[in-house]
């Protein structure tokens, strides 16, 4: 059976790599969260104080840049890999909301996205392969065999990821998390360095009304089209 490529992009919270991993375990391939290293950096740069709600200080960001390490690293008890952060675990700590409203903001930096862009693409060098984020298959991988687009309603997205941070034991109103969706969504679509677009050759995935399940199902007869 021939290696592919396979690209998820998407709006926040459409449950990109709930899929990718799907997809990734039956079909034997590497999963890469792309959303999950941008997460770590922001984390990082929160860490450091270098951003504010009215302020970024793009100068020390940059200058820093060498200073983060990331890598991925396999749970076999979670079944898929954990973000790290210069050797630590950080998968908990950049799933917060705190993390979330930033990080749309630090993804605009150009010289962030280059820095992740060449990983990525070096990560997916020898093909076998399932990658979501916001610009795979337009910037990353814009010749992958397989590109899907995932889309819902801002309100259905909105309610899974306030359902998920409550399970996580975070303390949040479903207005706060519905506002995060809707800045992310203008922020990724507006900014000026790889803009969140569908690319034209991508197949179209809402799932406002489908289930987990139903959704698998779908996409795995568009793979296997290119199995």
């Amino acid at each position: 059976m021939k290696k592919i490529t396979i690209a998820i992009d998407g709006f926040s919270s459409t449950g990109k790599s709930t899929l990718a991993k799907q997809l990734a375990k039956t079909l034997g391939y590497v999963y890469v969260d792309t959303g999950a290293m941008y997460r770590a950096v922001t984390y990082f740069i929160m860490q450091n104080n270098w951003i504010t709600p009215t302020k970024i200080d793009k100068l020390a960001i940059v200058k820093n840049l060498d200073k983060i390490n990331l890598h991925f690293q396999f749970n076999e008890q979670l079944g898929y890999a954990e973000m790290y952060l210069n050797n630590k675990n950080v998968e908990k700590q950049i799933r917060t909301l705190e993390v979330s409203q930033n990080v749309s903001r630090i993804a605009e930096i150009s010289e962030i996205r280059a820095k992740l862009v060449q990983q990525q693409q070096e990560m997916g060098k020898n093909k076998a392969i399932v990658m979501d984020g916001r610009d795979i298959g337009t910037v990353v991988f814009p010749n992958a065999d397989v590109k899907l687009f995932m889309t819902a309603s801002a309100e259905t997205r909105a309610q899974r990821r306030f359902n998920e941070l409550v399970e996580n034991g975070q303390r949040v109103s479903f207005a706060e998390v519905l506002e995060n969706v809707q800045q992310r969504d203008y922020i990724d679509t507006h900014r000026e360095d790889s803009p969140l677009v569908k690319a034209e050759d991508a197949i179209v995935i809402d799932n406002s009304v489908l289930t987990k399940e139903e959704q698998f199902k779908v996409v795995l007869q568009i793979v296997n089209k290119h199995l």
